[in-house]
């Protein structure tokens, strides 16, 4: 009798295991062992934190990741840091202020992509003849120091020599987001002071104060801004060349929804680069131990960085990005060679906060 007692527990411990393991496997069991990470990001990566192999990869290690999004710059700034293991801005310059304040030890970098202006090819080719663009067959270079010379006579679509393709008489204007909260924004902010203070990176609060009136136009004369890059680039798809013919975005942006044959990218969108440009350098600040784990996984990971191409952004490996968009059937992106620094945080903050003044007529 004690025998059979003994076969039917055993049994019953050994349906049990099975239960246990079909039941882990289909993620029934909460794993043992994970912490919950907590961060405040740039709403441009929300997806790529959101994306279910992304989730399942910090699971993996041990992580369960949270995030809340803001603009960069309000990271930065106005963002409760202390409720946060990490905060992930889109540029360097942000990232230097929160690494300085909060004492961090380190930072990551796990991907980068250049600004761009998403544009139309009929756009583009009415710049080109009137030499503010260059075409280079898949992509066009926009002239800065010429767009500059356009924006301080206040010129309008109208102007432009043998324009049938844009008879707006409005400013030639490309679109932005609010420089007071958004990254791209200041980005762009950058491109321009470095052309307007002859060819270098504005490095003190000084000339930055005085550049104001030539780059205060770019943005003044554009009215309502949003403040996230995808609200812009959104009305570049959805409502087309009338109102928005020019806008400044990530270059990633544009290229994920062509690689994921978005049929809201036509035929005749294309990318022009800025001459010079820069690159925005997605860099996370680990705020608390549970940060810096998910910046190391980030940089590190072979499944993370493989992930992150998808959403269009370059990673350590560069044969990982040319491969997965050469699989989607995409054209690489130009190898960029005139490519710039942004001021540091303060110089660009002088900048910003002299626009912000401008615009409340203080």
């Amino acid at each position: 009798m004690s025998r059979i007692i003994g076969l039917a527990l055993a049994a019953v411990l050994a349906v049990g295991v099975v239960v246990a393991v079909v039941a882990s496997l289909s993620g029934n069991l909460t794993p043992r062992g994970t912490t919950t990470v907590r961060g405040v990001i740039g709403s441009e990566k929300q997806a790529f934190f959101q994306d279910p192999d992304v989730q399942a990869v910090f699971h993996r290690n041990g992580l369960d990741v949270k995030i809340d999004s803001a603009g960069s710059r309000e990271i930065a700034t106005t963002v409760d840091l202390s409720r946060y293991d990490f905060a992930f801005p889109s540029g360097v310059p942000a990232a230097a202020k929160i690494k300085a304040e909060r004492r961090a030890t380190a930072t990551y970098i796990p991907f980068f992509t250049p600004m761009a202006i998403a544009t139309y090819r009929p756009i583009a080719q009415l710049l080109v003849a009137n030499h503010v663009a260059a075409d280079q067959g898949s992509y066009y270079t926009f002239d800065v120091q010429a767009y500059l010379a356009l924006v301080a006579r206040n010129a309008r679509w109208t102007d432009l020599s043998g324009n049938t393709a844009y008879p707006a008489g409005k400013s030639v204007l490309v679109t932005s987001t609010d420089v007071r909260t958004s990254n791209s924004a200041a980005m762009y902010l950058s491109i321009a002071s470095y052309v307007a203070n002859g060819g270098n990176v504005v490095a003190d609060e000084a000339t930055a104060r005085k550049l104001v009136p030539q780059v205060a136009p770019l943005f003044l004369r554009q009215g309502f801004t949003e403040s996230s890059t995808d609200e812009p680039f959104t009305d570049y798809l959805s409502i087309g060349i009338g109102k928005t013919p020019m806008v400044v975005i990530y270059e990633a942006q544009f290229l994920a929804r062509v690689a994921a044959h978005d049929r809201a990218i036509t035929p005749d969108m294309v990318l022009m680069y800025p001459t010079p440009t820069v690159l925005s350098k997605h860099t996370l600040v680990p705020l608390k131990p549970a940060g810096d784990r998910v910046g190391r996984l980030l940089q590190s990971d072979r499944d993370l960085q493989r992930l992150a191409v998808k959403y269009g952004v370059h990673t350590s490996d560069p044969a990982a990005f040319s491969g997965y968009l050469k699989d989607r059937g995409v054209p690489a992106p130009p190898q960029l060679v005139n490519v710039i620094e942004p001021p540091a945080y303060d110089p660009l903050e002088a900048m910003i906060t002299g626009i912000d003044q401008l615009a409340k007529g203080t």
